[in-house]
């Protein structure tokens, strides 16, 4: 009798077992569809690139780009630009629009003229050129350093690492990635006095706070006002950005329409071929 009643338990808890296993393979079932339809929500979530560009439709752009001509202020090392109508080829006459249907520009000029990207390449032998840097490092968080305030006290204000520091605790750690660029207000004696455009020495870069903001916190590259990042003789600010891999862009504008912090930065110029330089067109899309 004992056995055969260990027998009928068995076979009970036997029988009770296959409606928890069913229980079980519902709840992973269920638990399965859950997640399918979480991780489905998370996606959905993301706004689409139509819906990314109707919220950026409706913000401010700001022009950090300087219009250039052959009067533009350059380096006194290179040459003015040329600029005049293009030729046909025969007879040596401009193509007009009257006689043509079109008319074009024929231009002769350095790579570092008006607002233009160094890349690497510039001061590297094995540097990337204009054609190798990534489409991703032409869109990028905008940080911007305002020495204005040092310059009526002192007119060549070196940006150092101490400022770099001072700024962080007022405005927060400089984002991985961005895009660090110096306010000196030089941009408005471009035009109207550029001989005090041109002035020497000027307000710039240390190489100090450039390679911590390089190695320390990770940014894709500098823009300032100048026609140099720095005054050194050897300029090694310039030499230390561009030979560690990243490029600046110089004579930017408008630096005083951008705040601290918030805004994105798109850089472009044209795809030259092994270039070493060209000019640049920058603007700001404000938070």
């Amino acid at each position: 009798m004992a056995s055969r009643t260990i027998w009928r338990s068995n076979i009970s808890a036997s029988a009770g077992s296959r409606p928890e296993r069913r229980g079980c393979r519902h709840a992973s079932l269920y638990l399965g569809a859950l997640l399918l339809v979480l991780s489905s929500a998370v996606a959905s979530a993301e706004p689409s690139l139509t819906e990314i560009q109707a919220v950026l439709a409706h913000k401010t752009f700001v022009d950090l780009t300087h219009a250039f001509s052959e009067t533009t202020p350059v380096w006194e090392g290179f040459p003015q630009a040329k600029m005049y109508p293009a030729m046909k080829p025969g007879t040596g006459e401009p193509y007009t629009i009257k006689q043509d249907g079109f008319r074009s520009t024929f231009f002769a000029m350095v790579g570092q003229y008006g607002t233009h990207v160094d890349p690497p390449a510039h001061f590297a032998e094995k540097g990337a050129t204009l054609d190798q840097i990534p489409l991703k490092e032409m869109i990028l968080p905008l940080v911007v350093f305002d020495i204005t305030p040092w310059l009526d006290k002192e007119p060549a204000h070196v940006f150092s690492l101490e400022d770099l520091k001072t700024w962080e605790h007022e405005h927060g750690r400089v984002p991985e990635g961005a895009f660090a660029a110096l306010r000196t207000d030089m941009g408005k004696d471009f035009e109207t006095n550029p001989q005090s455009f041109k002035r020497q020495p000027f307000p710039g870069w240390s190489r100090e706070a450039v390679q911590f903001l390089v190695e320390q916190r990770g940014i894709k590259a500098i823009g300032h006002e100048s026609l140099d990042s720095d005054v050194t003789e050897t300029m090694e600010t310039e030499t230390y950005i561009l030979q560690s891999g990243h490029y600046q862009i110089e004579v930017m504008t408008n630096l005083d329409k951008v705040p601290a912090t918030g805004a994105l930065i798109v850089v472009t110029w044209p795809k030259v071929e092994k270039g070493l330089g060209f000019p640049a067109r920058a603007f700001a899309i404000l938070p």
